[in-house]
Parts: C-alpha cells; sequence; structure tokens
C-alpha cells in the first residue's frame, strides 16, 4: 500500500474514532445520566407519602440529632429519609418549651423552642384556603400553607434545598402563653371569643393580628437549620426595587444576564444554575418576593441557594407572574437533571405528586384544587421557555450537565 493511500486509511480511521468518541461513546454516557435521573424519579414518587409515625428504627439519636446530620453543602436532607416521618412527628407533636418573637423580618412569625432544644419557626393561619390574595404578586400576608406545600414541591423537584415543614395545631392559652417570654405575651390579646397576637415584625400591628378558632391556632412549623451551618444572606440578582415607577436593571437591559455572569459567585460554579432552579421553583409556586436568598457561610459559591422563606406564595392561582422566569428566559441555560425531572412531572403528575406528598400533613388539604390546577398550567410555561431557549441557542448550550455528589460523612 502506498504511502499516500495509508495516510488517506489512517485519516479515516481517525475520523471514525472521534465519531464513536463524540456521538457514541458521549451519547452512552448522557444515556446513563438520564437512565439516573429516571430511577431516582420512580424512587421519588415510591417515597412521596410521609406517614408521620414517631417510630426510629434502629437508632438511638433523637428526631433532632438525625435531622441535623443530614444537612450538607448541598443539601439539606438526603434522597433516602426513612426517617422523614417521625421527624416530622416530632415537630407537629413535641411539647413546646419557649415560645418567643420571631426573628427579625417584615412579616409574623413565632420561635418555638420544641422539647429537646430544637428550634422550629411557627407561622399562624391568616388566610382560608380558597382566600385569593389581590394586588402586587408578593402581596398580602405570609401564608402557612404554602411553607408547607412548597417543602414537598422541593422533594419532587429532587433539589433538596428547603428546611423541612409540616402544619401543626397550637392551643394558645395551654401551650404558648405559659412558655411565652414577656415580649411575646405583651401582644396577646382576645378579640370576640378568640385569643389572637400580633408580636414583633416590620409589619406587625396591633390592629392585625392573627387570631385563633378559640383558642386553637392552626399554623406551619419550620424546622431550624442546625448551628454549626450559619447562614450567609446575599441580595437577589433578579431582585425587585418595590418601588413604583422604578424598575430594576434586569427589567429592562437584555443583557444583564451577561453582566450576572461576569460577576461573583456567579462567574463559575453552581450559583447561577441554583439561581435559575429557584425561579423554577418560585414562578411554580408563585412567589415574586425573593429579593434576598440564604447560602452557608464562606462557602466561596459552592453551597447551595437554600430555599428559605417561601410563605408569600400560593396567594392567586389566576395569576401566572412571567417575570418570576427571567432568569431562566435571560440567561437561556438550565441544569439538565432539572430539564429532565420536569419533563417526568407533565401530563397532570406534578398536582398528582404534590397532593400525594400532602396528603398526610396536620393541616392537609394544604392547598385548594385551583392552586394545583395552577401548577401543572405554570409547567407548560417554563417547558414552553426552554424549548425557545433551545430553538434559538441549541440544546448544547442549553441544557448544562452539573451533576454534584453530596457527601453525607
Amino acid at each position: 500500500m502506498k504511502l499516500k493511500q495509508r495516510v488517506v486509511l489512517l485519516a479515516i480511521l481517525l475520523v471514525i474514532f472521534i465519531f464513536t468518541k463524540v456521538f457514541l461513546i458521549d451519547n452512552l454516557d448522557t444515556s446513563a445520566a438520564n437512565r439516573e435521573d429516571q430511577r431516582a424519579f420512580q424512587r421519588m414518587l415510591a417515597g412521596l407519602r410521609v406517614a408521620l409515625d414517631p417510630r426510629l428504627e434502629h437508632t438511638l439519636q433523637s428526631p433532632w440529632e438525625i435531622a441535623a446530620q443530614w444537612v450538607v453543602p448541598r443539601e439539606v436532607y438526603p434522597e433516602d429519609t426513612p426517617e422523614l416521618g417521625a421527624v416530622m412527628h416530632a415537630m407537629t407533636t413535641k411539647k413546646i418549651v419557649k415560645a418567643d418573637v420571631g426573628y427579625k423580618g417584615t412579616q409574623l412569625k413565632a420561635l418555638l423552642i420544641l422539647e429537646g432544644g430544637q428550634k422550629v419557626v411557627f407561622k399562624p393561619k391568616r388566610y382560608a384556603r380558597d382566600y385569593i390574595v389581590e394586588g402586587e404578586p408578593y402581596a398580602g400576608y405570609d401564608r402557612h400553607n404554602a411553607e408547607v406545600a412548597a417543602f414537598h414541591l422541593d422533594r419532587i423537584l429532587g433539589f433538596r434545598r428547603a428546611p423541612l415543614v409540616v402544619g401543626r395545631f397550637v392551643n394558645l392559652r395551654t401551650e404558648i402563653k405559659p412558655v411565652a417570654t414577656e415580649q411575646l405575651l405583651g401582644t396577646f390579646m382576645t378579640v370576640g371569643n378568640n385569643t389572637c397576637f400580633y408580636g414583633k415584625c416590620y409589619y406587625c400591628r396591633e390592629t392585625e393580628p392573627a387570631c385563633a378558632d378559640g383558642d386553637i391556632m392552626e399554623g406551619s412549623v419550620t424546622l431550624w437549620l442546625p448551628d454549626v451551618w450559619p447562614l450567609q444572606k446575599h441580595r437577589h440578582p433578579w431582585g425587585r426595587t418595590y418601588r413604583e415607577g422604578k424598575l430594576a436593571r434586569w427589567e429592562y437591559d437584555e443583557s444583564y444576564c451577561d453582566a450576572v455572569k461576569k460577576t461573583s459567585p456567579y462567574d463559575s460554579g453552581p450559583r447561577l444554575l441554583d439561581i435559575i432552579d429557584t425561579a423554577i421553583f418560585d414562578y411554580l409556586i408563585g412567589n415574586a418576593d425573593r429579593h434576598h436568598y440564604e447560602s452557608f457561610q464562606d462557602d466561596e459559591g459552592a453551597s447551595m441557594l437554600i430555599l428559605l422563606d417561601n410563605a408569600k406564595s400560593f396567594g392567586n392561582p389566576a395569576l401566572d407572574e412571567r417575570s418570576i422566569l427571567a432568569p431562566l428566559y435571560q440567561c437561556c441555560i438550565i441544569r439538565v437533571s432539572t430539564w429532565n425531572r420536569l419533563n417526568y412531572l407533565k401530563n397532570g403528575v406534578l398536582k398528582s405528586a404534590l397532593k400525594s406528598a400532602m396528603s398526610h400533613d396536620p393541616i392537609s388539604p394544604v392547598l385548594s384544587d385551583p392552586h394545583l390546577d395552577a401548577l401543572d398550567q405554570r409547567l407548560l410555561s417554563i417547558l414552553a421557555t426552554v424549548k425557545q431557549c433551545t430553538d434559538q441557542f441549541g440544546p448544547d448550550v442549553v441544557l448544562v450537565e452539573d451533576r454534584m455528589t453530596l457527601s453525607h460523612l
């Protein structure tokens, strides 16, 4: 064989090798990842219904110790949580040993210490399930049931970045007042035959108390994250101005995402993709109020964006606030794992899954049917937005493979 023919043959073999590597092997890797996403989705569905059961198997630890050990930089609780029902049962039944005004913020809440020393945040019921919050998408009081629903949606999406939340009924007269601090106790009052309190916060007013039904108040309790994981607060790059007539830069600058990508911690690491995951999460629940967010302290952008304070959600099922999706449609990138999970939840699966996940909660039904229907409709809008991005830029640019190992030591 002549030298020229050999060179041509080698060139052909090299092209075949490159083709095999790029299109065959890489596709096998992608298919393997997709198959794992499918298996993870099926595992999530199988463990969706969490019965609140006090039994803890194979451990002498308290539920609080178990939940504290779950926390790692990239998730609040693991995918496999056989003790989840026991922890949530403890949250809704353990004796309240101290009650105080909530930590600083704009909305009414109480800080409770449960038997065993565990802190939880109690948010009281302010609205009936079918009440429609009119006005701006961030209007109205906090919704306690929104915290419960958002936690279970976090489980369904596979993010696992929201602290545990469960509904609870408390007797204000016998469970709270005897262990309340003077600061909290001073905000109690009686309205008709109902015990009420207005707490201490930026918008707390004596004229706008939260009232129990007699002495029994419905609310949500959110598990406080372990003190060994201090939080760092960040201004959300797509935050609103909250000033009438004054727009934030992202609301008028079409190239805003390019500027964000040049700014730490969004110029490297997982944080920008976390922002986009959170935009999807917030759009589904109707939360337009994430002006700040928290991560773990001194993380250099590596830890997750923690999904705290989701109570300004599920206010108006008829309002789909598209601006919440701005990080997605301006950056036009999304994690492959998130994209896969969203597609698995089409055709009514999301509504059915969330309804099933919340069915064992003490305050069930957590959401009205219009809110559940709105979730499926909003999911279609998200999928359409991603398709517009892939049509414009191609799936190789839009769909980002970013799977991070989560260590539980």
